[in-house]
């Protein structure tokens, strides 16, 4: 990797040499639409290096009104190329062979493809384009209409980050220190709290973690997992993480159970790695320890509460009398003060909520509405089983009322349960949440 880096930087001086220094020293004082515009007119590969250094350069020296106008910039003059789209639409409509095919396809993408192509060829380009497009989302906010930007960006990242690009890497004790520092930094389910908290999720016999990097994104891990060996599907967070377990031999888990996975590059949001960690995770366990039969999540449920809370106002339309959503409207202080018999009824009454939610409750668009259940099922997964008290955190109680679930992958079924959920939105689901389900209202 370092010597790669090293061969871009000196490819790089290179072309700053053949563009003659002071020529260039001057580039670099000219305006950045200007640096950009003579980065598209064609020069030589080495020289655009050396263009596309300078253009990154000043671009992360911007403020954020600096980038704001950037973008604006992106949007309103590096689009198709207007007189070159005419006369390809002309050449289609008087003659739409292949060839006229093929000229509207080149003339109808936006120049600003091309420019993030070149930048890309600068030493770090790639790692400067991810952070762009991090900015680009807080300028989207101000500018809605900037989303044309980000469309092209999502088509390019799309390819860069191909699944044949990624390389999987295991993360142990052993692996460097400002990786390690990532993952703490990164994970984004269970907080890491300091490093003795992270040994304990990476040392132990019966713990794995692997993540995705990329080849130009050096120790910058793009998405990681937490897997626990285990004999059976744990219901609750704490006994996955508490420092008191015993220790399992690997070689005695039937389990594999995917309690954390974590997304680290803002930049490469909408770029879906997960599909393919959780797949080639599973198979190269399945490989090295043949005993493991069984893979599962232990998930949370980040839009149960949103859900459950304005779904309260109108009880009858859950099947719920007026009593019991009064019930499950309480607060963690007034459920702490029940008695065992009336925090069981609740409880009940939660895993048929959840099980309303997940089952039946949609967007307006007709989506199920948990992020992470269609993550899941989108995958191929099967929704296994309602563990309502799975997260008491501060966090599990305010996002999902404690309640967690379990997937399961079923390397025999993902296709067929993607496919299930993929034309008809169809959630697959075990029989013991099936039953949770209340009847339909009439």
């Amino acid at each position: 990797m370092a010597f790669l880096g090293d061969l871009l930087t000196s490819v790089a001086d290179r072309g700053r040499a053949l563009i003659n220094f002071e020529r260039f020293a001057s580039n670099r004082r000219r305006p950045l639409d200007k640096l950009c515009e003579d980065l598209l007119s064609g020069r030589g590969e080495a020289s655009g290096m050396a263009l596309a250094q300078a253009v990154l350069d000043d671009w992360e020296q911007l403020d954020e009104a600096g980038r704001l106008a950037f973008f604006r910039l992106l949007q309103e003059r590096f689009g198709p190329d207007r007189e070159r789209l005419d006369a390809a639409l002309e050449r289609y409509r008087d003659n739409p062979d292949a060839e006229a095919i093929g000229q509207l396809h080149l003339a109808s993408e936006p120049r600003r493809q091309e420019l993030f192509r070149r930048l890309n060829l600068a030493p770090g380009g790639t790692h400067v384009l991810v952070r762009m497009r991090e900015s680009l989302f807080e300028a989207m906010k101000q500018e809605p209409e900037l989303k044309a930007v980000d469309a092209d960006f999502r088509h390019l990242f799309g390819s860069w980050f191909n699944r044949g690009f990624l390389v999987l890497r295991r993360i142990d004790w052993t692996t460097p220190a400002n990786v390690l520092e990532k993952i703490i930094r990164y994970e984004a389910v269970h907080a890491i709290k300091d490093w003795d908290d992270l040994r304990r999720r990476l040392e132990p016999a019966d713990r794995r973690c692997f993540a995705f990097f990329h080849p130009q994104l050096i120790d910058e891990p793009l998405i990681f997992v937490e897997v626990a060996l285990t004999r059976e599907s744990p219901s609750r967070i704490v006994d996955v993480l508490s420092e008191d377990r015993e220790v399992l031999p690997a070689s005695s888990a039937t389990t594999a159970v995917f309690y954390s996975i974590s997304n680290c590059q803002e930049g490469l949001r909408g770029i879906s790695f997960g599909n393919f960690l959780i797949k080639q995770v599973a198979e190269d366990l399945k490989r090295e320890l043949p005993g493991l039969d069984v893979f599962v999540t232990l998930s949370p449920v980040p839009g149960f509460a949103r859900w459950l809370g304005p779904a309260l106002a109108e009880p009858a339309e859950l099947g719920l009398t007026n009593e019991e959503a009064a019930l499950l409207m309480q607060a963690p202080a007034e459920v702490a003060a029940q008695d065992e018999v009336t925090r069981a009824r609740r409880d009940k009454l939660l895993g048929q909520m959840m099980a309303q939610y997940m089952l039946r409750a949609r967007t307006s668009s007709g989506r199920v509405i948990d992020p992470v259940a269609r993550f899941h099922l989108g995958n191929g997964a099967r929704l296994e089983r309602i563990n309502v008290g799975g997260n008491l955190s501060d966090r599990g109680l305010s996002e999902s009322h404690g309640v967690m679930v379990n997937y399961r992958y079923e390397l025999a079924d993902i296709e067929a349960n993607h496919e299930a959920f993929a034309t008809r939105n169809t959630v697959v689901a075990s029989s013991s949440v099936k039953k949770q389900l209340r009847p339909a209202i009439k």
